[in-house]
């Protein structure tokens, strides 16, 4: 008996490597077989190692005393000295927080728009009307960010029609765009309404799969039109909803630096500056690369923190549904 449990032993590393291998080889049969369709991605996956990873290479400065003479290689090794001297920098609670609140709250708010968007255009039945509410919601997205800024610089101002209805009402202008009160929801309101028609596509697509005898059989059993969309469009979009929202948080910290730096003032500084500008200027503006590259890196690390951390949580409510 004990001789045969110690050929089962014996034989057990080499029945593994046997499985290893045939299932290596019938991968790179199929790969063989179907190498057109390899091709096909090659381009856009060259694209991303060039592009995304390769310049991964330049983020050990964030662990160096950097000198642009010495270069990377040769500036000396500090190792988490700039990091450390991020977050016990005075202005790191005010940073962190302004960047927190404008992108949770841009979450929140944002995340429910194109979805509520696409469940009214999915109502709509004539197809012409349906097109023109369609290129009305999507023209915002192709409008410059410069232009956007622009035109709230202008509607927002002391003398803008705004303004002059808040003249009229109250008797005095509001400093709309000086006052740090108003920065998160102008920033965020004018962010929803920029983006928010051209991130129902998605939405509207996955509603035009669903079967129409499922609400013609709805509505023949006397369901209106709020419990069709609760029992019939919003578990269609359930997965969808489940991705989209682990990728949008999973980047919670990755907000655009053009517009809150072209928002910025003198006088909205501490609910405006945020990471991102806090990194041109610091790097950019100031020469200081090896801190601005660990701030970066830090802000990073959390975003990835952030993707793991709700892809959990979402598998867990959706059934074990998540992004991967």
């Amino acid at each position: 008996m004990q001789e045969l449990i110690k050929a089962d032993k014996n034989t057990a590393i080499p029945m593994q490597s046997k499985r290893g291998t045939s299932k290596l080889k019938t991968n790179l049969k199929y790969i063989r077989e179907n190498y057109f369709l390899y091709l096909l991605i090659a381009p856009a996956l060259i694209l991303t190692i060039v592009f995304k990873y390769v310049p991964m290479y330049g983020a050990i400065i964030a662990f160096k005393d950097f000198s642009t003479i010495k270069g990377i290689l040769g500036s000396e090794w500090v190792g988490f000295a700039n990091f450390t001297k991020f977050l016990s920098s005075p202005n790191f609670g005010t940073i962190f927080m302004s960047t927190l609140k404008l992108s949770f709250y841009g979450l929140i708010l944002g995340f429910p728009v194109p979805i509520i968007l696409a469940l009214m255009l999915n109502q709509v039945r004539r197809a012409a009307i349906k097109k023109n509410i369609q290129l009305v919601l999507y023209a915002p997205n192709f409008i410059s960010v410069v232009v956007i800024v622009g035109m709230l610089f202008i509607f927002l101002s002391p003398t803008g029609p705004i303004n002059q209805i808040v003249t009229m009402l109250t008797g005095e202008p509001v400093s709309f765009l000086s006052d740090p009160d108003y920065f998160r929801t102008i920033y965020i309101l004018s962010g929803i309404w920029q983006a928010a028609g051209w991130s129902s596509i998605i939405y509207v697509a996955a509603l035009a799969n669903v079967d129409p005898e499922l609400h013609n059989a709805a509505t023949i059993d006397g369901a209106n039109i709020l419990q069709r969309i609760i029992h019939i469009d919003l578990p269609t979009l359930k997965p969808l909803m489940a991705v989209t929202f682990i990728l949008a948080a999973g980047g919670i910290m990755a907000i655009g630096f053009e517009k809150a730096y072209l928002m910025q003032t003198a006088m909205n500084l501490p609910t405006s500056e945020i990471i991102p500008t806090y990194v041109y200027k610091v790097g950019l503006q100031a020469g200081d690369y090896a801190y601005s590259a660990a701030v970066g890196l830090f802000n990073s690390v959390i975003n990835v923190v952030m993707l793991i951390v709700v892809n959990y949580i979402v598998k867990k409510l959706n059934e074990g549904e998540g992004l991967y």
